[in-house]
């Protein structure tokens, strides 16, 4: 099996072609967790499948590292549209793509033959409780400054879904606040039957805001493009900030978001973290997925290899010159 790793903003993904690749249905949760894990796979932030649609030009697929498969993903998209353009599946500069969260145009800015950004409409976004969806209280009423218990401390949330489900709580300062030890207990908080991606949100001014985030199924990521719109909208609902424009802040990264009368539009360089990465899977049968990965020669297109795997989320991260195992040509495929 053949496999590309791409990022947008450090929200990096494993992207499977499925008009040229096969994965059982059974096999696509496991093998998502088996891939994204940072330390025995290629790591990432999610798995994306490519597939054809009949109600779409595509249809996209994402697997969250836990193996749970999410709606839809804002810089998941992006991704997934500059390797459609960029690898001949589609000489359009925007495309239909059928998502879980319903159909998503994607629009591409094409320079000499390349997509150098991807522009993403993400909708109008959807305040209703029961559109969350989130249990308790009125079901047609908004979720603004609700008062919730974790872990013995209370937060104000505000929920709001981009065809995912979101909860954005505004902080004091979002750098040292302990991310890694609230956000999964409000992702799993009983008041979210399909658990929830949790937003971080610090207001540096009346149009910038500072974002950290813990994602459904996979834990703090560098960025979020749903999370992102939907922490725009939730400033604007509290009244904290504008939402016209409006720039978020994750930590070095920045993203403009403008309000059209559909809804969040999200703007963004997509850029392509590793070109195609071949690597060799142990497994117990032909069809089995891989306990380990065995460290063989790979060929990747990119300076950033560690052991023959894509490594690392930034761009600028150094790699040792004697790395374990050496860029090479490719050699084989995942079998």
């Amino acid at each position: 099996m053949n496999f590309l790793k791409y990022h947008g903003i450090g929200n990096d993904f494993i992207l499977v072609d499925g008009f040229k690749e096969e994965l059982p249905e059974d096999l696509l949760s496991p093998q998502a967790q088996r891939l994204c894990d940072r330390h025995f796979g290629v790591g990432g932030d999610g798995l994306i499948l490519v597939l054809p649609s009949r109600v779409a030009d595509f249809r996209m697929r994402m697997f969250n590292p836990d193996g749970s498969e999410s709606e839809m993903c804002g810089n998941g998209i992006r991704c997934f549209a500059k390797y459609l353009y960029d690898y001949g599946l589609t000489r359009e500069t925007q495309v239909t793509v059928e998502t879980l969260a319903g159909l998503i145009a994607p629009k591409m800015i094409v320079t000499d033959g390349k997509v150098q950004s991807v522009c993403v409409d993400m909708g109008e976004p959807r305040l209703a409780r029961q559109e969350i969806p989130m249990q308790g209280g009125d079901a047609e009423g908004q979720v603004i400054a609700e008062k919730i218990e974790v872990d013995g401390e209370r937060f104000e949330i505000t929920a709001v879904s981009m065809g995912n489900p979101h909860c954005i709580t505004f902080v004091e300062d979002v750098e040292h606040f302990p991310v890694a030890k609230i956000g999964p207990l409000i992702e799993r908080h009983p008041l979210f039957p399909r658990r929830t991606n949790v937003e971080f949100i610090q207001v540096l001014s009346n149009e910038e805001l500072q974002m950290r985030v813990w994602e459904r199924g996979a834990g703090e990521t560098l960025a979020c493009g749903t999370g992102a719109c939907a922490s725009a909208v939730a400033a604007a609902q509290a009244r904290l900030a504008h939402i016209h424009p409006h720039r978020m802040n994750h930590a070095v990264f920045h993203r403009h978001l403008r309000r059209h009368d559909t809804g969040q539009r999200l703007h963004g360089d997509p850029r392509l973290a590793g070109e195609t990465v071949i690597v060799d899977v142990l497994g117990e049968a032909a069809d089995a997925v891989a306990a380990h990965l065995r460290l063989a020669a790979v060929g990747v297109e990119h300076p950033h290899a560690i052991g023959g795997l894509v490594a690392g989320q930034h761009e600028d991260q150094a790699v040792a010159a004697d790395a374990e195992v050496p860029v090479a040509e490719a050699t084989g495929g995942i079998r």
